[in-house]
């Protein structure tokens, strides 16, 4: 492999897919606050080596990715980090951040990037931990088509369907869109079963009769178990799905859409936090519909 590759931000899905990038035979350099993640990265391999700074990485590596939480962890980590991103990029560099972030704060970044001889793609996912672990994620691509066909052997590393949708803030929009479809279908979902369940029909039952038909859909097939049997441990953290809704929020404000069922859903999600509930998994949302019903969810 002749590009050395980068990773900035170690967690639940940066972690196993730097590790994916390493199985691949590429050399990356990696940094995160984190040390725990660090070390037991560049312990398991000899391709891995850490590095002090997001200006390090960016110096050392030809193309480098972050997985972060936010858009002010991207913002702090290109721009505002003791030690950023941008100082360490230069002529020929290529940044692809993997974070689900603002398509405006995208923007913003890319062209920061452009103006020191450097690319920028904004390659956000979809699929959970699950996916980062099996790289089996699917990628949203904004940027320059290019430096897109340039880089596709890497993200498709990372995940099966990798898909070119625009110039930078694309890829975010298309995530955005994404996680409205999740959590408008994860909503019904729960409501369906609660239907059931209050009306005296086996739930269980009824999920498995409308799978295949009309209403067939992820959210049914991957996440009605976890409602059914009140497990809510995390594939993928009601926390996260609120800040994305948030963004979604933000996004539709700045751009004059109008998203009544997004609002309705980011408000429901916002309960779970306030009831303690943001380590629940998304499909959590089951939980308040069930509280709302007046059923136990014990």
């Amino acid at each position: 492999m002749s590009k050395v590759l980068g990773f900035i931000g170690l967690g639940t899905m940066g972690k196993p897919m730097t590790k994916n990038l390493l199985r691949a035979g590429y050399e990356v350099v990696v940094h995160s606050r984190s040390p725990g993640p660090v070390e037991e990265v560049v312990n398991g391999s000899d391709n891995a080596e850490a590095v002090g700074s997001p200006k390090e990485v960016a110096e050392r590596a030809d193309v480098f990715m972050s997985c972060v939480p936010d858009s002010p962890d991207v913002k702090k980590i290109v721009l505002e980090d003791e030690n950023p991103v941008l100082e360490g990029i230069s002529q020929g560099k290529v940044y692809i951040d993997m974070s689900t972030i603002s398509p405006v704060v995208t923007r913003q970044i890319a062209e920061k990037i452009r103006d020191q001889g450097g690319q920028m793609l904004d390659a956000p996912v979809s699929g959970g931990e699950e996916g980062a672990i099996e790289g089996t994620l699917s990628i949203m691509v904004g940027g320059n088509e290019d430096v897109f066909e340039d880089n596709l052997e890497i993200l498709e590393v990372m995940g099966n369907k990798v898909t070119y949708v625009g110039e930078n803030g694309a890829g975010q929009i298309a995530k955005a869109s994404n996680q409205i479809v999740v959590a408008l279908s994860l909503g019904a979902v729960g409501e369906a079963l609660v239907l059931a369940e209050k009306a005296g029909v086996d739930p269980e039952r009824v999920a498995e009769a409308i799978k295949g038909g009309a209403a067939d859909c992820w959210a049914l097939n991957a996440r009605a178990s976890k409602m059914l049997s009140r497990d809510y441990q995390p594939g993928f953290k009601s926390s996260y799905h609120y800040k994305d809704l948030g963004i979604i929020m933000e996004t539709a404000r700045e751009y004059g859409s109008t998203l009544p069922l997004s609002h309705l859903v980011h408000e429901m999600f916002g309960a779970m936090q306030q009831k303690g509930l943001g380590d629940y998994d998304h499909s959590g949302i089951a939980a308040i519909i069930r509280d709302l019903s007046g059923i136990d969810n014990g």
